[in-house]
């Protein structure tokens, strides 16, 4: 029952969050200099603009405004796209879902390659092993998401044109395979700072770990490596590692919109581009709500985890 309080109390202390969020990205969109709708000035009459602001409120005072998009987000599907005239979470939810595949592919990357790059430089620690990884791992750190892509493209699709590149599938369609093949690159792209970042938490937590007194203990009766470090290293940073995992979705979600971009892959990031540049602010509005929701749902998801991994929490 205290658990099932706790998780209460952080869905509610979210809601705040959410509402500052949705204050941000309505202003982002009302205090942007120019009007929307002027846009439309050559095709359409004095009248049908001034009807086009009435419909979409911006004859209106600002406060009201906000009412009229918050009632039109929670109950109307987001209002309508200026430009195409149909319901903005129609237009968002095909390229979320896309950005969701690309960001899901991105974290299963991170996770695995992250964990075990760490997991080599932790148990080799002090070693050459470990300074060489660990060098690889600060200037990886340091690259653009988006030249990182360049490179990708340039070697293994253009140079030896192992991988497909450009789009989600071949033209045409070809199945579930293929889609895997269009994923490779992008998904080491968008996965490659967080990747590196939580290799270096991993490393410091075994190396942690490693001089602790149980370990030493172990170590004293012979316990072989792979049941110290299986059994009991890992166990005890998992909920470390799911902490920072959490965070780093964050930037790794922050890195997709550029690899998107790069790729030409249709997600939520290329259609927000699209929409800033034909000053479609519903859209825009709506694409950050939504963002935000789901960094806020991740981070939320990671907090319950997390308590239930550490048993420190438990009980609290």
């Amino acid at each position: 029952m205290n658990r099932l309080r706790h998780i209460g109390l952080r869905v509610l202390n979210v809601l705040p969050i959410l509402f500052l969020v949705s204050v941000l990205a309505f202003l982002l969109g009302a205090l942007t200099p120019g009007d929307p709708v002027d846009q439309f000035a050559l095709r359409f009459t004095p009248q049908q603009l001034d009807d086009l602001r009435a419909t979409y409120g911006l004859d209106r005072p600002l406060w009201e405004q906000y009412f009229v998009w918050l009632k039109n987000l929670a109950a109307d599907g987001g209002g309508l796209s200026l430009t195409l005239g149909t319901p903005v979470f129609d237009i968002l939810v095909s390229p979320f879902l896309n950005t969701l595949i690309l960001t899901v592919a991105g974290t299963v990357v991170c996770v695995v390659f992250g964990t075990l790059i760490g997991a080599v430089a932790g148990i080799w620690h002090g070693t050459w092993v470990d300074r060489a990884v660990m060098l690889v791992a600060q200037i990886g750190s340091n690259l653009s998401v988006y030249w990182f892509g360049l490179v990708l493209i340039s070697v293994f699709a253009l140079q030896l044109g192992w991988l497909p590149v450009g789009g989600m599938q071949s033209r045409g369609g070809g199945g579930f395979g293929d889609l895997l093949q269009h994923l490779v690159l992008p998904a080491i792209s968008a996965a490659l700072i967080s990747m590196l970042v939580l290799a270096r938490f991993v490393r410091i937590g075994i190396v942690r770990e490693t001089g602790t007194e149980y370990v030493r203990t172990f170590r004293s009766q012979g316990m072989p490596r792979r049941k110290i470090y299986g059994k009991n290293v890992f166990r005890n940073i998992l909920p470390s590692l799911v902490n920072i995992t959490g965070l780093e979705i964050g930037t790794l979600i922050t890195g997709v919109f550029f690899v998107e971009i790069v790729f030409n892959w249709p997600g939520i990031g290329t259609q927000l581009v699209n929409a800033v540049n034909g000053k479609d602010y519903p859209v825009i509005q709506g694409g950050i709500v939504l963002v935000a929701l789901c960094y806020l749902v991740v981070n939320l998801v990671t907090d319950v985890i997390v308590d239930a991994l550490d048993p420190r929490l438990r009980g609290t």
